[in-house]
């Protein structure tokens, strides 16, 4: 009977590895979280901007928006948004930076919102690629006139893109050291590095990054653990910034808003 029920057990642990091993995209991406549809645009919050269409070198359709300033020579930020959602959801984001006098580019991944086809790692990489050129070729940038800036997921992308282009900084919201690493938190009983495929090993790349780069993480995310943010300012080259922020992992900007833009505006101020 005992050998039985241990049979039973390892059947189970087993079979939920395979089940998290082949459904582990749909943990990773949440672009139907709380939509695909885009609910707003920047000109319900008085911007104007453009409406842009990218095409990758595997035939996807990226949309994105290119939000610009007032000032003729700000530098322009690149943002990759988090996990769940689409752009449409970023509008505070938006306005943040645009009060900060900067040019600002945000795009879908594949699979999210109105961008075409299915998300994956390497197709992340590939959509951040794209804006790139489309910054360099359509809008003519320097690559030091480019800030590349990650939340969450999509600090994992954005240090990617950095170690590749050599942009003027890279800022890092609330972002993992690998999702490996992220799995192991959630899912303590599995061998998280053997079924991942997703990795996003943030870490490892940011000792190949040579630009400024700013954190920024709570202590109170329930999502990624603040030492991640902790550990990967500890392998960063200088220089580098930290901000300290409060609340949870979604909200944790907004909540510290105050203390989350004006580190940001030292930084630009001290780092560019």
């Amino acid at each position: 009977m005992f050998i039985k029920l241990l049979l039973a057990i390892a059947l189970f642990y087993i079979a939920a590895m395979i089940a998290i091993y082949f459904a582990q995209a749909l943990f990773i991406y949440a672009p139907q979280m709380p939509t695909r549809e885009l609910v707003a645009t920047p000109a319900d919050i008085g911007l104007e901007y453009e409406n842009l269409t990218l095409n990758t070198p595997d035939n996807e359709r990226i949309n994105a928006w290119y939000i610009p300033t007032n000032n003729q020579t700000a530098k322009t930020v690149l943002f990759f948004h988090g996990n769940a959602g689409n752009i449409s959801h970023r509008l505070e984001t938006i306005k943040i930076y645009n009060q900060l006098g900067l040019n600002f580019l945000i795009f879908d991944y594949r699979g999210f919102g109105i961008s075409t086809g299915k998300p994956t790692e390497e197709g992340t990489y590939l959509d951040a690629d794209t804006a790139w050129q489309y910054l360099i070729e359509e809008k003519k940038l320097n690559p030091k006139e480019i800030i590349l800036a990650g939340r969450s997921l999509g600090g994992g992308v954005a240090a990617e893109l950095a170690k590749k282009t050599h942009p003027a900084m890279l800022i890092l919201e609330s972002t993992f050291t690998s999702m490996t690493e992220v799995s192991a938190k959630h899912y303590p009983f599995m061998p998280t590095s053997l079924i991942v495929k997703h990795e996003y090993e943030t870490s490892l790349k940011l000792k190949d990054i040579h630009c400024p780069i700013v954190f920024a993480h709570s202590k109170n995310d329930e999502v990624i653990p603040y030492e991640h943010s902790q550990r990967n300012y500890a392998v960063a080259h200088e220089p580098k910034k930290f901000i300290e922020l409060s609340g949870g992992h979604g909200n944790g900007f907004l909540l510290s808003k105050r203390n989350y833009v004006s580190g940001l505006q030292i930084a630009f101020n001290e780092l560019l």
